[in-house]
């Protein structure tokens, strides 16, 4: 019987295909992997421990808090009762409750105008040729590398001379040029086709109408990153408010929480419970917002 090259084939492929699975040693961990993973891991804790010991002790009682540190126990992360009377006496007894009302208020005026100005700003450096395009977006790179603190006293002085001291002007101001913003936006709307505009114009828009319904709704991910770095700058703001606002009924977060201690006296529990209010808020803007943050064009611009 005469066998077909076909037949040869079909049989090496069944046999092929019937053949066990070679069974390969499972892979042993090094020592060095353990070694790593251990360290990570205690390194991990020192990190988290502090943070559960601040969440546990804002529903401690206030006088409970300091003695369970020594000697060290399973009762400084385990507490042997619950209450919530640091954030009752936070919200109602010190007067948290309007500073946090304040912080609100500034933090949203500075996202709904700095992201209009930044929009505005960084449409210009991304589109138009100019003389001195080139410098002008070099100063703004520059101004955020500057700390804040290096220039906050003189320009708190300035602000007072022009009557800002004591305002939600004076509060929300400093926060709507953020060149980070800027420079964020910048390099989105240069990953954006000139054709769009040229587009655009053709059918009769003006700037404003191609920036704010073209460019604006492509630029849904740098909008919100901007967005989220302008409430971040304003919400964490401790020396701007302690500077320019001395009354009460104005001061922001921050300030109003480290009121907490005073100069003979600390209230920890309050002090916790604040820490805790003022961290929650930005760690939910962050995490509902988490899949646009980060999500820039790839894009540095059209050649």
């Amino acid at each position: 019987m005469t066998v077909t090259p076909h037949a040869t084939e079909a049989a090496g492929a069944f046999t092929a295909v019937a053949r066990p699975p070679v069974n390969k040693p499972p892979r042993r961990r090094s020592t060095s992997t353990v070694v790593l993973t251990a360290v990570s891991v205690i390194v991990g804790l020192g990190f988290v421990l502090p943070a559960v010991w601040i969440f546990i002790g804002s529903f401690r009682p206030n006088l409970e808090i300091l003695t369970t540190m020594s000697p060290l126990s399973w009762h400084l992360i385990i507490p042997s009762e619950l209450t919530l009377e640091n954030y009752s006496r936070l919200l109602f007894d010190s007067g948290f409750a309007r500073a946090l009302l304040n912080s609100f208020i500034v933090c949203i005026a500075s996202v709904a105008l700095g992201l209009a100005m930044s929009a505005m700003a960084a449409y210009a450096l991304a589109v138009f040729h100019f003389p001195g395009r080139n410098l002008i977006f070099a100063v703004i790179v520059i101004s955020f590398m500057v700390p804040f603190e290096a220039i906050a006293i003189p320009l708190a002085q300035q602000f007072t001379d022009w009557g800002l001291g004591n305002t939600m002007v004076g509060l929300i101001l400093p926060g709507l040029g953020n060149g980070l913003a800027i420079f964020n936006l910048r390099q989105y709307f240069l990953g954006i086709p000139q054709s769009y505009r040229e587009a655009a114009m053709l059918d009769g828009a003006s700037e404003p109408r191609i920036l704010f319904s073209l460019y604006a709704r492509l630029s849904g991910p740098a909008l919100t990153n901007s967005a989220l770095l302008i409430f971040l700058g304003q919400w964490t703001a401790f020396l701007w408010p302690l500077l320019i606002v001395s009354d009460n009924s104005l001061q922001l977060a921050p300030v109003a929480l480290a009121s907490t201690f005073g100069e003979h006296a600390a209230d920890y529990g309050q002090n916790f419970a604040g820490t805790i209010v003022l961290t929650l808020v930005p760690a939910i803007s962050i995490f509902v917002l988490q899949r646009f943050f980060g999500r820039l064009s790839i894009e540095s611009g059209e050649k």
